[in-house]
């Protein structure tokens, strides 16, 4: 991949950011033995943290920012950098509270059902999944031979989590001389994640049923242009109205029945179009403009007991 970017845009002092999951400790050796030097900066495994506690609780916070601040572990071939973001962590454990006092919720819900031992266990199977594996393991849970589903809170555990919330442990052959400019470079993974959540939720990429090339790439093709309308919406409102994200414009939007189009005139006239919204009816002329026409759609799943050709509703 390095010789791909280097041979189609050359040369450069590039970063590699990678988020914790991508690099290995080979790829790593790699990177720092290439030559020229490859600068990185990753994200860690979070066992990481657990292993590296006692060195990093001797070190001094630095304050980067009002609501960020950071400390340095030099290691060999690099730096460990331990940052801590006050929104991150109020984000972070308002989310966990929330996943866990529905997850507490759905617990008490089953106790009180009559079910199968098979059954509660399914039952327990998927709520445990919705809250996650973090907010799970904060709660013991079993079902006994009985089918009784005790649970208690695990409170060693979460006095431990609760201190980590909202940091980050990093990883880099950078120099550990200006810590924010490591954090901003980080980061740029939260917008890479973000342009991805809005291609495949606000903006409905997936599912893909083309079977053609071409068509696949046009798919593409409209969906990125879409997200750069969407962009170009987003940065428009950071003006206007701060806080107000894409995604909130289009479900008002969406409520819209009549439109009202005023065109004025180079006589000082103004000509009124009254039009009623027909969204699919718009990506319809839309597509035949580009000379591209729907994919084909796949048939209605049929449930057993339904009448051929119905769809349960």
């Amino acid at each position: 991949m390095l010789k791909l970017i280097q041979k189609r845009y050359g040369a450069a002092e590039r970063i590699w950011v990678m988020d914790r999951g991508i690099p290995t400790e080979a790829v790593l050796a790699e990177l720092r033995q290439s030559d020229p030097k490859v600068r990185y900066l990753v994200g860690t495994p979070k066992g990481r943290l657990t292993q590296l506690d006692k060195e990093l609780a001797d070190k001094p916070w630095q304050q980067v920012r009002p609501h960020l601040r950071v400390k340095l572990l030099p290691q060999e071939g690099g730096v460990y950098v331990l940052a801590e973001s006050g929104a991150r962590t109020a984000k972070v454990r308002g989310l966990r509270r929330r996943k866990l006092k529905a997850l507490w919720q759905r617990l008490k819900d089953l106790q009180k059902q009559d079910l199968t031992r098979d059954q509660r266990l399914e039952k327990l199977g998927g709520a445990r999944d919705r809250a996650g594996r973090a907010v799970a393991g904060l709660v013991q849970t079993t079902v006994d031979a009985a089918g009784q589903l005790p649970f208690t809170l695990d409170r060693t555990k979460r006095r431990t989590v609760r201190p980590r919330e909202g940091r980050h442990l990093l990883r880099t052959n950078l120099s550990a001389n200006d810590p924010e400019l490591l954090w901003r470079c980080y980061m740029q993974l939260v917008f890479v994640e973000e342009a991805f959540r809005t291609l495949k939720g606000d903006l409905n990429l997936r599912p893909i049923y083309h079977q053609r090339p071409d068509r696949i790439e046009a798919h593409l093709f409209v969906a990125f242009l879409a997200y750069c309308l969407s962009i170009t919406l987003r940065q428009r409102l950071k003006a206007l109205a701060g806080g107000l994200m894409p995604r909130v414009v289009f479900e008002k939007l969406t409520t819209l029945q009549l439109l009202d189009v005023r065109v004025p005139t180079t006589d000082g006239r103004e000509l009124l179009l009254v039009r009623r919204t027909e969204p699919e009816r718009d990506v319809m002329l839309l597509l035949a403009r580009l000379n591209l026409t729907l994919p084909p759609q796949p048939p209605p799943r049929i449930r057993s007991g339904t009448t051929r050709g119905e769809v349960p509703m």
